[in-house]
């Protein structure tokens, strides 16, 4: 028996005055806990998919149903409300505010939704900083940490809802390959504890670290890709599966 959380059914989206459909009928489900990524060539419709998935933007025809909601048929006010309590968003560059320490920033959002629990909220953000490693952080300006420990500080942000899905968009495109790595090693433990995650990326060592990635060409999803839940033990295998996949597909 499977537990989807979310599922799309005959997805398709154009952009104002273009023929060729950005999302042509695209259909899948992701399973709670489940760590999915999306992968294809610029323009072949990643980042259109994830914030469709996510609400953040329409689609012309097509059906989208998240924790048993249908998020075709909500309003913006609906749609917000669910993002807020249910989902969280890391993108390539964090946005966060310079006139904030670290820890200010991580609960900026919550503090807003109930202002009244600031001693809970704050105990949960820093149980999520030690969890991302940057706990000595808290005082911290913006100006003072790393673009690492900036990405991590993004991410402890994106879970103070305890958030039941995470969606990445390049969340390491911005960094090198350690801090890539690390960053990497902080999202699969927060999948671990069960948040599931749909990560758009390029970056194939990014991609092995997942259990199955979606193939986009031209806004269709044209191959999935079943890996294990990664241990660490046979990253240069999946890697070269996933390369061999992209080069006969021509990504």
């Amino acid at each position: 028996m499977t537990h989807d959380l979310l599922t799309c059914e005959n997805v398709c989206k154009s952009f104002d005055g273009e023929e060729q459909k950005v999302l042509d009928c695209v259909s899948l489900a992701i399973q709670k806990g489940e760590f999915v990524t999306i992968m294809g060539p610029s323009g072949s419709g990643k980042s259109t998919l994830m914030y469709a998935l996510s609400g953040m933007d329409t689609i012309d025809t097509g059906t989208i149903h998240f924790d048993g909601k249908n998020l075709s048929e909500m309003k913006e006010k609906e749609l917000s409300d669910v993002r807020r309590n249910s989902m969280g968003f890391v993108f390539q560059q964090p946005s966060l505010l310079r006139n904030l320490n670290i820890l200010d920033n991580i609960i900026l959002v919550a503090m807003r939704s109930n202002p009244k629990d600031k001693k809970a909220i704050i105990k949960k953000a820093q149980e999520l900083m030690e969890l991302s490693g940057i706990a000595s952080l808290e005082k911290r300006d913006v100006s003072q940490v790393s673009g690492g420990q900036l990405q991590r500080a993004g991410i402890c942000r994106a879970l103070m809802n305890d958030a039941k899905i995470l969606f990445c968009d390049e969340p390491t495109g911005a960094l090198n390959s350690k801090t890539s790595k690390e960053i990497m090693d902080v999202l699969c433990e927060i999948n671990r504890k069960g948040t599931a995650l749909v990560l758009v990326t390029h970056d194939v060592m990014v991609a092995s670290r997942s259990q199955r990635i979606l193939c986009m060409v031209d806004g269709k999803i044209v191959q999935e890709l079943a890996l294990s839940r990664f241990d660490g033990t046979e990253e240069e295998q999946r890697m070269t599966k996933i390369m061999e996949v992209m080069q006969n597909l021509e990504i």
